[in-house]
């Protein structure tokens, strides 16, 4: 039976803001983690707090674990097997070379190619949803190879929002177009484009991030993997990215359906408040002080009004 192994990095933060956001990804991924088929032994969750995050975390995200997670796949992967990595923080591109941040020395996407090398497994899952990040698809590319990044090239330098937007296609149902109960990578990559395209919209701003997937090994990704272009040709990318897929999303949120859709209201302004945060540096500071105040103010009527939901029941 195939098994899937899963690594989540949370990498430098860089400051609290983005910490706690990075934190939350991650530990919302790792927990849901059962639910996608990766039991607690087969899952690896590195921080660069490890006294932060969520109980699932085994140790510090510096490059010594890594390769220790990666070897320990290594040796418990066969080759039917699936290997997924998911890697959150901040990236930065300098020199013609893509790093993902670390505390102490980063690794580079071709560090991460030498790595990937020495698993036995004939698929595997990269998904990088850091800032400066595209690079990594020319870098990773290959057969057997999914290749999910944030952004498109070395340039895009924002952080990005798409990881948050990712890992809610995979911990819940909004993603699941076919309604398998199954979410494929092709599905979350979907879904994290289109929120993100909302997000920036939503505030009047210009998109500072173009998500890449690549799952064919022709080192180019594409941002419509599998739909047709104005030249009418369909991205050859897409179809291995359709198959891959982690089972029964949206589990953990109340059957009641009125505050169900509560829970789910207050989700999604939780994801405005982080993205809000993460779009801090690209917005004017007036207008980003005055869309803090009113999500702020959103979330804590919606808390009240599950709370008062609650003790009526």
């Amino acid at each position: 039976m195939l098994k899937a192994f899963l690594l989540i990095v949370v990498g430098l933060a860089g400051d609290p803001e983005h910490g706690k956001t990075f934190q939350k990804w991650g530990a919302n991924l790792a927990e849901a983690s059962s639910r996608l088929g990766v039991p607690p032994e087969r899952l690896v969750y590195l921080v660069d707090q490890p006294g932060e995050g969520s109980k699932n975390v085994n140790g510090p995200s510096t490059r010594e674990e890594i390769g220790k997670a990666f070897g320990k796949f290594a040796k418990e992967a066969g080759p039917e097997d699936l290997v997924f990595v998911m890697l959150i923080g901040h990236g930065t591109f300098q020199g013609g070379a893509a790093k993902f941040n670390l505390p102490g020395p980063d690794l580079s996407a071709a560090d991460f190619n030498a790595m990937l090398a020495k698993l036995p497994t004939k698929q595997i899952v990269f998904v990088d949803t850091s800032a400066s990040s595209g690079p990594f698809v020319q870098e990773l590319s290959g057969a057997g190879r999914t290749i999910v990044t944030a952004t498109r090239n070395g340039a895009e330098q924002y952080a990005p929002v798409f990881g948050g937007f990712f890992i809610d296609a995979l911990t819940s149902d909004a993603a699941d177009a076919d309604k398998n109960k199954r979410v494929s990578v092709l599905e979350a990559f979907n879904y994290a484009k289109t929120e993100v395209a909302r997000a920036y919209e939503k505030q009047g701003l210009l998109s500072t991030e173009h998500a890449l997937l690549d799952d064919n090994g022709d080192k180019e990704g594409s941002q419509a993997p599998g739909v047709a272009g104005k030249d009418g040709k369909v991205s050859p990318d897409g179809r291995v990215a359709g198959i891959l897929s982690f089972g029964a999303a949206g589990a953990g949120l109340p059957n009641d359906p009125k505050l169900r859709a509560l829970y789910i209201d207050r989700q999604a302004l939780e994801r405005e408040l982080e993205n809000l945060r993460l779009m801090k540096e690209s917005m004017p500071a007036e207008k980003y002080q005055a869309e803090l105040e009113r999500v702020a103010t959103a979330l804590a009527l919606k808390a009240r009004e599950i709370r008062t939901a609650e003790g009526n029941k």
